[in-house]
């Protein structure tokens, strides 16, 4: 229980830090506004291709938004902890006799809950500008849960590596290297069946592909074991990135 409230209360520091500057969720979504109003039209034509999986672009690519909005949001995650540790926040919490382990989750449940709010966002845009979801509300709501486990998976995966890092530039440099390639080896702007074989082949053990998988199904509604298997792979992969995440903060308690 002291875990569950230590890191409800950090949580609830995170989220006064995003209230006081709320810009920050919208300047968040500048980029998945654009994916889907200028790549819904640049490639709406695409459908036309025998064996794609909707009859409008747009409503294919907005599962894949949400997808990729939580992918880049989380990956980012780490730059607050690499701020905290310069400010020498953490230190002082170190000091404090909070679970440790709750430093790390709470910026993951930040993660989450940010993710949450701003596929909200990009799902009721994709509506807006011509989506269909043939599960109706249920299934819109059910792409959050991929977005936010493969959100919390990345959160901790950013929190490891800038606590082995600490440095801004290195997280910048391994999220530019990873995240555009895990995006385009995943079905977000492609249907799987038009991929050549070898993205096909990798994209069966991206955890991106996970996600959009299991989004698109949740609004296709009508293959709800694929959901929830998909789910069940990001749930295995958040607990890897945790426990990656743990034991980088245990090394930086001894380093410290």
């Amino acid at each position: 229980m002291s875990f569950v409230a230590d890191s409800w209360h950090l949580f609830q520091r995170h989220l006064l830090a995003t209230l006081r500057l709320p810009i920050w969720i919208a300047i968040t979504l500048v980029q998945p506004i654009i994916w889907l109003g200028l790549f819904g039209q640049l490639f709406r034509r695409v459908v036309d291709i025998p064996g794609f999986e909707t009859t409008t672009y747009i409503e294919f690519l907005t599962p894949g938004v949400v997808v990729m909005n939580a992918l880049f949001g989380a990956a980012w995650s780490g730059m607050g902890l690499i701020n905290d540790l310069q400010e020498g926040v953490v230190d002082r919490m170190l000091a404090t006799p909070v679970r440790r382990g709750a430093l790390i989750a709470a910026r993951v449940l930040h993660a989450s809950f940010t993710i949450g709010i701003q596929s909200l966002i990009i799902l009721a845009l994709g509506l807006a500008l011509g989506a269909h979801f043939a599960s109706g509300i249920l299934g819109a709501l059910t792409t959050l849960i991929p977005a936010m486990l493969l959100g919390a998976a990345f959160a901790a995966l950013s929190s490891g590596i800038a606590l082995m890092t600490r440095r801004e530039e290195t997280l910048i440099a391994i999220v530019n290297f990873f995240g555009l390639p895990l995006s385009f080896l995943s079905a977000s702007f492609m249907s799987a069946a038009l991929m050549p074989d070898w993205v096909r082949a990798i994209s069966t053990v991206n955890p991106v592909n996970w996600a959009v998988t299991a989004a698109r199904a949740a609004v296709a509604g009508n293959d709800w074991t694929t959901v929830w298997v998909n789910c069940a792979l990001l749930a295995a992969v958040v607990i890897a990135t945790g426990f990656f995440a743990t034991q980088a903060f245990r090394a930086y308690r001894r380093s410290a």
